[in-house]
């Protein structure tokens, strides 16, 4: 393969990648997963330190950095060790001398504003635990942003200036109306100050050298969002929703971003060192569409990132799934190995998509004059029947009755199942003859607010007072009856439910919550549980919004997210006994969850498969990590369990069906099942998902793609789903069809099913990612 870099990494990950044209505005190199998308951003950035010691580099903060931080620290401890040695040898580092990175110089990228700097979600202290201390920098050499540094009027701190954390920047346009006004006005002029002189200080130190960002839903690169000036400066701004619903998991709530101002060096900022190496890392098919916006079209103010075609070295570093949708990788995936049904489905629909046509109407002519379906073996007048009916069969498929089954469904998280497959589960749950188990492997505290469980907890206060709880009068509740009738907790809620009685629910809800904080508190009477919950308020209130709770208020916020997804299978008559929560140990609630143990999270799993020995087994298919980590993670741990289950059992016949929601969705040429949805199943998901999720109601942490409940966002990739077929079948399929459930389908589901020897070959490459992982 020709040589393209002239960095020694990015050439050998380059060989390694397959590519075989690069037609993109900006050079970008593909990695097989989101470890080694780490690994070889780590390598190229201790090159870079080895040859510019005294460099002025700039770092992301967030989650996607994890492996880039955890394998610069490993390569730095272990350069001449027996796998430090392997690596840098295997990525053309072999001969490079250990850098020093005491002397690069570091710019903090950005900040919400106002933000505690000791609070572990502030990015100030981000930066200080793993580049200053983690990677031994010299914080003398640091410009960082600090809100407490900043100042303001009379030396005021920013709660005296802005104690409601809101800042108004139409003080910039209009006249004060009073003095506290007139007092806000002028701190945002000193803060527009300090920025011009941050700016100032970075152009003295000739700009940034080693520019690594990732990249946000609509584009944004620091919080440069959509539609930023390509020649903006470091600034304090208003950000847009998609940008505030990624950092609502940072801050506590979409409430709370919603309203936070942030600091933000500038795009002039980044791309001010024409010599600069100024890379973007991504991962996962969710950022499919933003990576060909910003690497395939000119300068735009629609991708923030297309500033960097102003840079000779400027790189994106992106996993398959980031980069499946470039020009580039779609004509490699027609052109290279045997052609297969798949890609021409994907071809038919596609050019349905197009052309805006339906597929009767597509010619012989239309089919030649595509790049891809002009590939199409023995291609005919017959072609595109031929696809419709494969689509066809899929939807037979997906209307086809499961019986006498034990069907075991996993969810990364609480709702993750409801929100992938809730109508194909529900005709499961139709036949009395199928055993069916619901399983939610780790906990879910992390979306549960401080303010929701405040408000629950004076409710129970206030029921407790009234002698409302009358399970506290049992004589032996507090040693064994807290942990009894936990089915019958599910059934009042249920039955208030019916009768519209919100008293009876709310009751419900505190009766579960009560249950939980004996358990865990170990409490001995009444007294002493009025003391416990007095407490636990007291510690909430006292916390910052997205602050890390004590491990009780954890697993307290964890049994509320469990209470709710008892509830919501509880509608169909699934018993508490089969929904399990597995709690993997992981999930910790850190910046950075944990990797997968065999011991401490695949071993749970596998003993669940052995217990139950289920013929059907679902799980969210993320394999690159779309979604949230916890999906990545959780699948690897299933993986294991399948395979080492497999070393026991025989599993020829078990089926592995995975799903996807609404971080990423499959293309159906990609599903083997197209279940129908019906419009009685969309009123079984918004008032299933309304009346029993109760924490996630108000949307605190919503997806960026749409300001609201996660069930109306799963209802519109639905019906999204509907027209993209409908384009393909004809609307009269539907509505003309013999069959019922097709005529009443108003949305539909795409699911993909496996033999546990595919899956698992498949579960090998995240295996081996883990296995290569020396951390």
């Amino acid at each position: 393969m020709e040589k393209r870099f002239e960095s020694k990494v990015e050439q050998a990950f380059y060989e390694l990648s397959g590519m075989q044209e690069m037609t993109a505005q900006i050079p970008y190199v593909t990695v097989d997963n989101f470890p080694k998308l780490g690994l070889m951003t780590s390598l190229r950035f201790l090159e870079w330190a080895e040859q510019n010691p005294n460099g002025v580099i700039s770092l992301p903060t967030g989650k996607t950095p994890e492996y880039f931080i955890k394998y610069t620290q490993f390569l730095l401890e272990n350069w001449e060790n027996e796998k430090g040695i392997e690596i840098r040898s295997q990525y053309g580092l072999g001969d490079m001398a250990k850098p020093d990175l005491s002397g690069l110089q570091f710019v903090q990228i950005d900040e919400f504003y106002p933000i505690d700097p000791r609070q572990h979600n502030s990015f100030y202290n981000y930066v200080m635990k793993y580049y200053i201390e983690g990677f031994g920098l010299k914080k003398e050499n640091a410009l960082l942003i600090n809100s407490e540094e900043i100042p303001l009027v009379d030396n005021k701190s920013f709660l005296e200036v802005f104690p409601d954390y809101n800042i108004d920047l139409s003080l910039r346009y209009r006249e004060a109306t009073s003095e506290v006004e007139k007092m806000q006005q002028d701190s945002i002029f000193m803060i527009d100050n300090w920025c011009t002189q941050y700016e100032q200080k970075i152009r003295e130190k000739g700009g940034i050298g080693f520019f690594l960002g990732g990249i946000g839903p609509d584009g944004h690169i620091a919080f440069n969002t959509r539609g930023s000036d390509h020649y903006s400066t470091t600034r304090l701004t208003k950000t847009n929703f998609e940008t505030q619903a990624v950092a609502a998991g940072d801050l506590g709530g979409i409430e709370v971003s919603r309203n936070r101002l942030v600091i933000t060096i500038g795009l002039d900022t980044i791309t001010h060192d024409k010599d600069a190496v100024s890379i973007i890392f991504a991962a996962g098919e969710a950022k499919a569409d933003i990576v060909k916006g910003s690497l395939e079209s000119k300068p735009d103010a629609v991708y923030p990132a297309s500033v960097l075609q102003r840079q000779k070295n400027s790189r994106f570093y992106l996993t398959t799934g980031a980069a499946c949708k470039l020009t580039d990788s779609v004509n490699q995936y027609y052109k290279e190995g045997e052609w297969t049904q798949t890609k021409t489905e994907k071809a038919v629909i596609d050019l349905c998509q197009k052309l805006n046509k339906y597929g009767h109407h597509l010619t012989l002519e239309d089919l030649k004059a595509d790049p891809y379906t002009s590939q199409i073996p023995n291609l005919s007048e017959d072609t595109v029947q031929l696809v419709i009916d494969a689509i066809q069969n899929k939807l037979e498929k997906g209307m086809k009755a499961d019986n006498d089954e034990v069907i075991y469904h996993t969810g990364p998280h609480h709702d993750d199942i409801m929100l992938g497959i809730m109508p194909y589960t529900n005709r499961q749950m139709r036949s009395a003859s199928n055993e069916i188990h619901f399983s939610v492997l780790t906990s879910g505290f992390t979306a549960v607010t401080n303010g929701f469980i405040i408000g629950v907890l004076k409710e129970c206060q206030e029921f407790i007072a009234k002698g409302q709880v009358q399970m506290l009068e049992y004589p032996d509740f507090f040693e064994a009856g807290y942990d009894k009738k936990w089915d019958k907790d599910v059934s009042h809620f249920l039955n208030s439910v019916a009768e519209r009685n919100e008293n009876g629910k709310r009751r419900g809800l505190c009766h579960r919550v009560i249950r939980s904080i004996v358990g865990i508190w170990k409490v001995q009477d009444k007294f002493h549980l009025n003391k416990v919950i007095a407490s636990v308020i007291g510690e909430l209130e006292s916390s910052y919004d997205g602050g890390k709770n004590s491990p009780e208020v954890q697993k307290m916020k964890g049994m509320v997210r469990e209470f709710e997804e008892e509830l919501v299978w509880g509608h169909f008559g699934v018993p508490v006994n089969n929904v399990h929560h597995l709690r993997l140990g992981f999930y910790k609630g850190d910046i950075f969850t944990e990797l997968p143990e065999k011991n401490r999270d695949m071993l749970p799993v596998l003993e669940e498969f052995r217990k139950y020995k289920p013929t059907t087994i679902s799980l969210a298919m993320d394999p690159e990590g779309s979604g949230p980590d916890t999906h990545y993670k959780v699948l690897q741990a299933i993986a294991g369990a399948v395979k080492e289950w497999g070393e026991e059992e025989d599993l020829s016949k078990l089926r592995i069906i995975g799903y996807r929601n609404v971080w990423f969705k499959y293309h159906p040429a990609d599903a083997d099942y197209i279940v129908p949805v019906s419009l009685n199943s969309l009123d079984v998901l918004e008032n299933s998902f309304t009346e029993c999720y109760m924490s996630q109601v108000n949307a605190s942490f919503p997806s960026y793609e749409y300001d609201g409940k996660f069930n109306e966002l799963t209802q519109k990739v639905w019906v999204q789903q509907l027209k993209q077929i409908q384009l393909l079948l004809g609307k009269n399929f539907f509505y003309e069809n013999n069959h019922p459930l097709v005529r009443a389908t108003h949305g539909l589901v795409y699911m993909k099913e496996m033999t546990a020897d595919e899956f698992v070959t498949m579960a090998k490459d995240l295996e081996k990612a883990v296995e290569e992982n020396p951390f």
